[in-house]
């Protein structure tokens, strides 16, 4: 088994990146109620190892006078949603956010207080550890070639060889149509497109307010009339924060004022106006699975009875990895499972 570190991973990838936010503002009840099952199930996979990874610095959403119609009201839904689920949350109007933080200069926001990040690096080594501990063997750089059912068995060819085994589980990504396209007799593929962020950039707080952007007074923060979303300081030895930007295809906004990450801190963030940044290029290379529905992918791929699919994570999958390691797990290892996932079933797609 060829061990990587974070930094030499594949940048394709969709979740190659230092920091991800895990959070539970969701419009759907059943994303938001799963996003709070897998907090469970990172903690539990965190107190395998001494160093935390799993900070939970809460989630703010930020919201300007000027920002109308679809957004407002889709910050507003995602408060409501997380009060009928009873999940802690805390309202500020501008008064109240300057005191607690003075970081931003917002009319409102709301706290998403079980939330926060989870810090990649050592979720990597452990999950390597684990892996190996079990007598896991990672092959790369295979080419498959054709994937068959066979006598109640799947069959891989690869350009090293064929392996066999009861079930296989197909997680590929953006490229999930390219292994569908190798299954025997499989017509099915996936409405999926893909994207990226437009920037992405590290802050360099100067020291007298190098404080105000350390985890134990910055939280997680979004700012969705344009995209922008930032994490606080996540490695004092580097002592950069990061904030992204990413306009997904399907939103017009272009009658926004803020239409870079400089309009962002301009506008609503002036304490970083200044300080030195750069682009971020050690991480964040990623890509996003955009599904034409806008749900994620789970379940057997139709008319077979031993492949099973997860794709179509949008960007937003990290945070729900463990939930849905289980899920897929379940389907391989118990022909079904025990969550309701009927609207992510693969079958959907089928003519």
């Amino acid at each position: 088994m060829e061990k990587k570190t974070i930094g030499k991973e594949n940048k394709e990838a969709s979740s190659f990146s230092y920091t991800r936010s895990i959070r539970n503002d969701y419009l759907d009840p059943l994303y938001a109620t799963m996003a709070y099952e897998a907090q469970l199930l990172w903690k539990i996979l965190e107190k395998k190892q001494r160093k935390n990874f799993l900070l939970n610095v809460d989630v703010l959403i930020l919201q300007k006078n000027n920002n109308k119609g679809f957004f407002k009201n889709l910050c507003l839904s995602e408060f409501s949603n997380l009060k009928k689920l009873r999940f802690k949350t805390e309202k500020y109007n501008k008064k109240k956010l300057q005191k607690r933080f003075p970081q931003f200069d917002v009319d409102e926001a709301f706290l998403d207080i079980k939330a926060g990040f989870l810090y990649l690096p050592p979720i990597t080594n452990l999950l390597l550890k684990l892996l190996k501990e079990k007598g896991i063997t990672i092959n790369e750089n295979i080419e498959i070639t054709k994937i068959k059912e066979k006598n109640n068995n799947t069959v891989i060819t690869t350009n090293g060889g064929n392996y066999e085994t009861k079930n296989l589980v197909i997680t590929a990504g953006r490229w999930v149509n390219d292994v569908l396209a190798l299954i025997e007799k499989n017509e099915l593929s996936f409405p999926i497109t893909w994207d990226r962020p437009q920037e992405c950039k590290y802050f360099y707080p100067d020291k007298n307010k190098f404080n105000f952007f350390i985890p134990e007074n910055l939280p997680v923060f979004a700012y969705l009339d344009v995209g922008i979303y930032g994490h606080p300081v996540f490695d004092k030895k580097k002592g950069a924060m990061k904030i992204g930007f990413y306009n997904p295809p399907d939103f017009d906004r272009k009658k926004s004022a803020v239409k870079s990450i400089e309009d962002f801190i301009n506008t609503c963030m002036p304490m970083l106006k200044n300080v030195r940044s750069e682009t971020v290029t050690d991480a964040d290379q990623c890509s996003y699975d955009l599904v034409a529905d806008d749900n994620f992918i789970i379940g057997k791929l139709p008319n077979y009875k031993n492949i099973i699919v997860g794709a179509g994570w949008r960007g937003t999958g990290y945070k729900f990895a463990p939930l849905i390691g289980k899920i897929l797990s379940q389907l391989a290892l118990q022909n079904g499972t025990v969550y309701d996932i009927k609207q992510f079933s693969p079958a959907r797609f089928t003519k």
